[in-house]
């Protein structure tokens, strides 16, 4: 494991939102491919009235990998293992199993072609509010620690480990006395012309990551990256039907249907300029 104040080397990939749906054969065979991940495109199941007013078209990428760098946000125990917290699902969830498989995958596949990994931890201090949510990923509770699946990226040397203590990960990955941007930095050090994306939640601190890093690189802030690439069926969401957010006497804006919720940050992530992928192609 790598710390937020050290760096290691990285990869990239190659695909814009209008040339996504594009690629052809003869584009992948110029390279060789190294993994698909999944091994078949995940079948894209959504609300059908929800994509028909706000279409999500996931699509095979391919990423070349000696350009890309992989990000994992907040794949830990409160937000991932069941009964892990206040936030954690309190049953089995496919969505959330299948994110963390295939995030295990895909780390492995980098970590193993010596390419660079950033992993984001929420973490905060004990009887410090993150408002709206509930007390959650406590430093010392358990809850703030990367999942069995994925705990072996904590010895990982390509993989730097960020903590952050707010929804954004771009914001939490400023030190706040030195001002210095672990994930600017180490995207800088690393040379990374794409970045691909996997974590929990989709609509949440995934998104309000992309958001941000879609930004950041517009701005000019982000050196060569050209691409910001979303593994659809490498994210997650939580479930909190209506139902249950009135039984719970919550607020009407708690209501959090995870099929809607997964779909809405998908929609708001394309249409600012990610590309969302069903598969990725790993390339050489």
């Amino acid at each position: 494991m790598v710390s937020s104040d050290q760096r290691s080397s990285a990869p990239s990939v190659s695909s814009t939102p209008e040339t996504q749906d594009a690629a052809t054969s003869s584009d992948v065979a110029a390279s060789c491919v190294v993994q698909r991940i999944p091994a078949t495109p995940a079948e894209w199941k959504t609300p059908g009235e929800l994509d028909a007013r706000l279409p999500v078209r996931p699509a095979v990428v391919p990423v070349s990998l000696p350009t890309a760098g992989l990000i994992i946000v907040d794949e830990i125990n409160g937000f991932c293992q069941v009964a892990g917290g206040a936030l954690a699902p309190q049953a089995p969830n496919a969505q959330v199993s299948r994110m963390v498989a295939l995030s295990d995958t895909l780390a492995r596949t980098f970590s193993e072609r010596n390419r660079p990994l950033l992993v984001f931890i929420d973490s905060h201090a004990p009887g410090k509010p993150e408002p709206p949510y509930p007390a959650h990923c406590e430093q010392g509770s358990g809850e703030d620690e990367l999942v069995a699946e994925l705990a072996w990226l904590e010895e990982e040397p390509q993989a730097t480990l960020v903590r952050k203590d707010c929804i954004n990960g771009y914001v939490g990955a400023i030190d706040p006395h030195t001002q210095v941007n672990a994930l600017q930095e180490w995207v800088s050090d690393e040379g990374l012309e794409s970045l691909v994306v996997v974590g929990i939640c989709t609509d949440i601190c995934v998104m309000d990551l992309v958001l941000t890093l879609l930004s950041a690189r517009n701005h000019g802030l982000l050196g060569k990256v050209r691409d910001i690439v979303v593994l659809e069926p490498g994210c997650a969401t939580y479930d909190l039907p209506a139902e249950v957010v009135e039984q719970l006497g919550l607020p009407d804006t708690a209501t959090h249907p995870q099929a809607d919720s997964h779909h809405i940050g998908l929609y708001c992530m394309a249409a600012r300029g990610a590309v969302i992928a069903s598969q990725l192609e790993l390339t050489s």
